[in-house]
């Protein structure tokens, strides 16, 4: 009911939950409580309702904004749109980059395209601080060891765009992941920008724009995303 609310994600729900701040009709709830239709819930006093219609919104988030909920952050991508509704992100983009995120009041969507089993298609232009050596983008595509977080990526994609730039199209999100898979084979990024999530392309929008996607958008991205989740 909370990720169906766009109040938090599935996770962050159970941490609020035992808490204890979060009730049902007044009366403190544990983790996996029914909400019936009767029911009122609320979070920290204040009643949390079901959005009357999902929407889904392409973001192009500019460098520099921080992605994340903590409004203690000066420059957090919470404060950094006014909609009418409250939306939640799909997909973390470090500080330095920017390009696309998905925004939605959808918490069964996001959660279903965040979860890594699923291999959904992340799209990146990214230019490196030297000319690129004959086998750079063939070791990225097979795999970079990354010894601080103790795993291989997983196989991918990279085009040659000139000798410094490239793209990449990866089906997993670790943290940083491109810029330690850049750093661990001696490149330093100095330009990182996502173009695609899925079906929905960046295209021409602008730094900090916000656009609803369109009704065929929106159906391709749900069968992509919910087949895979299957």
């Amino acid at each position: 009911y909370l990720s169906e609310a766009g109040v938090a994600s599935r996770r962050q729900a159970d941490r609020l939950i035992e808490e204890g701040r979060v009730t049902i009709n007044g009366e403190p709830i544990q983790p996996g409580a029914k909400v019936l239709e009767r029911d009122h819930v609320f979070l920290d006093g204040k009643e949390v309702m079901l959005p009357e219609k999902k929407v889904v919104l392409a973001y192009y988030k500019p460098a520099g904004l921080v992605v994340t909920e903590d409004r203690s952050e000066p420059r957090n991508i919470m404060d950094a749109i006014e909609y009418p509704t409250r939306l939640t992100y799909f997909g973390r983009l470090d500080k330095d980059s920017e390009g696309l995120l998905l925004r939605s009041n959808d918490g069964d969507l996001g959660n279903a395209l965040m979860r890594g089993r699923n291999r959904h298609e992340k799209e990146y232009v990214v230019r490196v601080s030297r000319r690129m050596d004959d086998d750079f983008l063939a070791r990225m595509e097979r795999g970079v060891y990354l010894p601080e977080l103790g795993v291989k990526t997983r196989p991918c994609r990279a085009k040659k765009i000139d000798s410094v730039t490239f793209s990449l199209v990866l089906t997993q999100g670790l943290n940083r992941q491109i810029r330690r898979m850049c750093d661990s084979l001696g490149y330093r990024v100095v330009f990182l920008k996502r173009i695609r999530i899925q079906n929905i392309l960046l295209g021409d929008m602008k730094p900090g724009e916000l656009r609803l996607l369109d009704e065929e958008e929106e159906k391709e991205l749900r069968k992509g995303v919910f087949e895979r989740d299957e």
